[in-house]
C-alpha cells in the first residue's frame, strides 16, 4: 500500500476503536440487523477516470427478523440451502463513470462514456456457517435521471477539482433491471501460521440484466488475529463478493486480505451503450480481472475496512488498468 492507503488504514483503526467502544463493552447478540456503508472512488488512487465513484447504503436483517413474505420467496430459490439462516438486505446505491479527460465538452468517442446508475435493491443472503449464498434484484435507472452529473459537479466544485464538462453526452435514460447471484465457501482451507489465522474463501457468481451480464470466479485470502466469521468486506458490484454479514469474535480482531476475481463479460451498459438506441459506446473486452488487497478491523459489533483495487482494461484502447479504493463500515445492531 502507498502512503494514502496507510493513512486510510490508521484512520480505519482509530474509527473502529471509537465506534466499537461506543457500540458495546461486551459482544452482544445481533438483534435487529447490520447497517453497511460503502464508498468507492478513484480519488484513493489519485486518478479521475472510467469507474470513478460508487456509493451504497444497505440494511441487512438479523436471522429470523426478515418479513415472512421475503423468507418464503428466498426459500423458493433453488440455490439457497434449506437449512441456511436467511437474511434480507435492502440497498440504495449510485455509480458513476467518465472518460480520462473530463475537461472536454465533446468527449473522446474512443474513451469511456459518461454514465450514471441509480438503483434500489432487495436481496436474500443464506448462511450455513461454511457457505454463503447471495441473491440480489435491483431496479433503477441509467442516464441523466441517475443524477450522477449533479453529484460529480457538486463534489468537484467543493474540492476544487477540474469541472466535468461533457455530461451532456452521457448515456440516455434507460430502466435498469439487474439480477446477481454469488456463492462463497468460507475458509475452505484454513491454518495457523506463527500464531496468526490464515484462510482461503473461493467464490463463483453470475449477473443477468440490461446493465451487466457476466460469469465470475475467484478467491480471497485472509491473514490476521481473532478472525471474524465473514466473507470479506462489502463492495459495489461488479467486484469480489464480500458481504455485509459478519459474526465477530470477542475482543479486537483484524486481518489483511487479498483476492482475485475473473469475469467473462457479455454486457456492460457503461461500455456498450444504451440497449435500445444509438449513442456513445466503446469496444468492450470479454475478459476482465480484479486484484485487490486491504485491511479490516473488527471491535465489538463494528467492522471497518479499506480495499485497494486494480482492475484490468475493460475496453480496447483503454491503454492502462483502472485503480480505485473502497472504504466500508459495517455496524451490527
Amino acid at each position: 500500500m502507498g502512503p494514502l492507503c496507510g493513512r486510510c488504514a490508521w484512520l480505519g483503526l482509530s474509527a473502529c476503536l471509537l465506534l466499537g467502544g461506543a457500540a458495546s463493552g461486551a459482544l452482544a447478540e445481533e438483534r435487529l440487523g447490520t447497517f453497511n456503508f460503502v464508498f468507492e472512488n478513484d480519488l484513493f488512487a489519485n486518478t479521475d477516470r472510467h469507474y470513478t465513484n460508487g456509493v451504497r447504503l444497505s440494511w441487512l436483517t438479523a436471522a429470523g427478523q426478515e418479513p415472512a413474505w421475503s423468507r418464503a420467496m428466498a426459500r423458493a430459490f433453488p440455490l439457497l440451502d434449506d437449512v441456511a439462516d436467511i437474511r434480507i438486505e435492502y440497498a440504495l446505491g449510485q455509480s458513476m463513470f467518465g472518460p480520462r479527460d473530463i475537461t472536454r465538452r465533446v468527449p473522446d468517442p474512443d474513451d469511456q462514456p459518461y454514465a450514471g446508475w441509480l438503483y434500489g435493491a432487495i436481496g436474500a443472503i443464506g448462511s450455513t456457517g461454511s457457505r454463503l449464498d447471495q441473491l440480489e434484484l435491483s431496479l433503477g435507472v441509467v442516464g441523466p435521471a441517475a443524477l450522477a452529473a449533479q453529484a460529480q459537479k457538486a463534489a468537484h466544485r467543493l474540492s476544487g477539482a477540474d469541472r466535468p464538462r461533457g455530461w451532456r453526452n452521457q448515456l440516455a435514460n434507460e430502466p435498469a433491471l439487474q439480477l446477481t447471484y454469488r456463492r462463497s465457501w468460507r475458509a475452505l482451507a484454513s491454518a495457523e501460521v506463527l500464531g496468526f489465522s490464515v484462510d482461503a474463501t473461493p467464490h463463483v457468481g453470475a449477473a443477468l440484466g440490461n446493465v451487466f451480464i457476466y460469469g465470475s470466479t475467484g478467491m480471497m485470502l485472509r491473514l490476521g488475529f481473532n478472525l471474524p466469521d465473514d466473507y470479506g468486506p462489502p463492495r459495489v458490484q461488479p467486484s469480489l463478493p464480500g458481504s455485509g454479514f459478519f459474526r465477530p469474535q470477542p475482543g479486537f480482531g483484524w486481518y489483511l486480505f487479498a483476492g482475485v476475481d475473473g469475469r467473462v463479460v457479455g454486457r456492460n451498459i457503461f461500455l456498450d451503450g444504451n440497449s435500445f438506441r444509438d449513442g456513445p459506446g466503446v469496444d468492450r473486452r470479454i475478459f476482465v480481472g480484479d486484484l485487490q488487497a486491504g485491511i479490516a478491523f473488527v471491535l465489538g459489533d463494528v467492522r471497518i475496512a479499506y480495499t485497494h483495487v486494480l482492475r484490468t482494461e475493460e475496453f480496447h484502447g483503454q491503454g492502462e488498468n483502472s485503480k480505485f479504493g473502497a472504504f466500508s463500515l459495517s455496524w451490527r445492531f
